[in-house]
């Protein structure tokens, strides 16, 4: 039942979800700008910020870096880099430093060994070949299936193509649903740590807070998607055999 639904309402699922994500990626960019022109009292740049949150934490072997870019923060951990975009390295306001602490508490959790972080990292790999061939791979296990009218030893060829793409893109879902672990731990330990050491306080915290809240959802709706895409692609090929 559930199966069969899906076929016949997956495009339309699809659509609303890509609706929805876009609606939550417009609402993190305008999050982001609105906090973006409240400056913190402190006035801490993001880069400054960052740096005394990795000194202040013991984290001792990684290089603050400025990227062009908006919204282009990341930490780098194959070359021990904390990266910060435009309207983060330079400006002192509530969503930059938001921003600048949630690149740190990345940077912490790699310095202690944080279990989904290692998991993360390790999939990457397998996660960017099945985002990318997955999806086509299964497409064309699903047209030597049925769409071709193949022939027996074709269709079991393409059973066995479908599987391969439907792995390869499972890797990819993985990916994602181990990311909101350490995406919302990250944005944890960056709240936890401008409170506790004064970095922002009251109001201020509170943008900061919006602002990941907002950035986390990005990556929820991101999942959600994925995990759509491969139970659509389940059900399409339920429905050939």
């Amino acid at each position: 039942m559930f199966w069969d639904i899906l076929s016949q309402y997956g495009l339309i699922i699809s659509l609303i979800m890509m609706v929805v994500s876009l609606i939550i990626s417009a609402n993190c960019k305008l999050t982001f700008s609105r906090y973006s022109k409240k400056m913190a009292s402190n006035g801490l740049t993001g880069a400054e910020a960052a740096q005394r949150i990795l000194s202040a934490y013991g984290v001792n072997d990684v290089t603050i870096q400025h990227i062009s870019g908006n919204l282009t923060d990341n930490y780098n951990p194959k070359d021990h880099t904390l990266n910060l975009s435009d309207s983060v390295y330079g400006s002192s306001s509530i969503a930059a430093i938001g921003v600048a602490a949630h690149e740190c508490g990345h940077a912490i959790q790699h310095n202690v060994g944080f279990v989904p972080n290692k998991i993360r990292s390790a999939l990457v790999p397998g996660a960017n070949i099945g985002s990318r061939f997955g999806p086509y791979v299964a497409i064309i296990g699903l047209m030597m299936m049925g769409y071709l009218d193949s022939s027996a030893s074709q269709g079991s060829l393409g059973e066995t193509i479908f599987f391969i793409g439907i792995l390869l893109f499972s890797l990819s879902v993985l990916f994602y649903l181990v990311t909101l672990p350490v995406e919302l731990d990250a944005s944890r330990r960056a709240l936890k740590i401008m409170r506790k050491d004064g970095l922002l306080q009251g109001a201020e915290l509170s943008g900061a807070r919006s602002v990941l809240s907002a950035a986390a959802m990005t990556y929820i709706a991101a999942a959600a998607s994925a995990i759509v895409t491969l139970l659509r692609l389940i059900s399409y090929g339920k429905r050939r055999r």
